[in-house]
């Protein structure tokens, strides 16, 4: 496609109505997956037609079994955005995070895994801490910072089975004593800050500042690593910068925000 002047509004909006053109033909005339996903991002993002959009992404996810699409039509099946009810069906969208994981897309995988793992999830879905779990190893197996981060943690702290979660809650004045009492298979996931070291190294060098920060944390008291002041310090140091770079993130969209033109 020819180059065109960003300041001229005429040949802007000539040029959007051919990309969309572009992305109807590869989509519906050559079949081609990552084009028909163009094509839902295009409707998402440039017409707000999220109607429409959500068609696409539904059909190039059924139909072409493609995973970034899976994970689209997830998003908009739990928010209910793009139906007619706007009310959000959290089981569908599980279905649809699954199928994604299982098509190798890592956010596809963080998701289903966090919706099976978290308490706080909709009762429409049934928690399944060992699913969610190996779902998320996946997904911190193709290079998701959050899956990785999240595992991290679920190492440092442990994840109790449900009856003995319960029984947690009612000996919060005596945690140590009840820690120790507990038997063996207590835990879907056995602390284990080795582990939690290895997920976090791995997490921060994917750009996760929490995980970063916590790294810091590992290295100054030696929990899982040998103890390194100057690797905290490193560690810390970089969880800072990349704190920094998302403030100005967000200034500068803030900004963007206010002056569109």
């Amino acid at each position: 496609m020819s180059s065109f002047d960003l300041k001229n509004e005429t040949e802007v909006k000539e040029y959007i109505d051919k990309l969309g053109v572009e992305y109807r033909f590869g989509c519906y005339s050559e079949k081609k997956p990552e084009v028909c996903h163009l094509l839902g991002d295009y409707l998402e993002g440039i017409r707000k037609d999220f109607e429409k959009a959500a068609k696409v992404y539904r059909s190039n996810c059924d139909d072409y079994n493609y995973g970034k699409s899976c994970l689209k039509y997830g998003n908009y099946t739990f928010l209910g955005k793009g139906r007619a009810s706007e009310k959000g069906d959290p089981a569908k969208a599980f279905s649809y995070y699954e199928k994604g994981c299982t098509l190798n897309d890592p956010d596809a995988c963080l998701h289903s895994g966090l919706l099976l793992v978290s308490k706080l999830m909709p009762k429409e879905i049934t928690r399944d801490v060992p699913k969610g779990f190996e779902l998320l190893k996946k997904s911190c197996a193709m290079n998701n910072a959050g899956a990785c981060f999240y595992l991290s943690g679920m190492y440092i702290s442990g994840v109790l089975k449900e009856e003995y979660q319960q029984a947690a809650k009612k000996a919060d004045s005596e945690p140590k004593a009840t820690e120790q009492n507990r038997p063996p298979g207590a835990y879907v996931v056995e602390r284990d800050m080795e582990k939690a070291f290895e997920f976090a190294y791995k997490a921060c060098e994917l750009r996760n500042m929490y995980a970063c920060a916590n790294l810091s944390q590992m290295y100054a008291k030696g929990d899982g690593t040998p103890r390194d002041e100057k690797k905290a310090e490193k560690y810390k140091k970089l969880a800072l910068e990349m704190q920094d770079e998302v403030k100005k993130q967000q200034q500068l969209t803030f900004q963007q925000g206010l002056n569109p033109t």
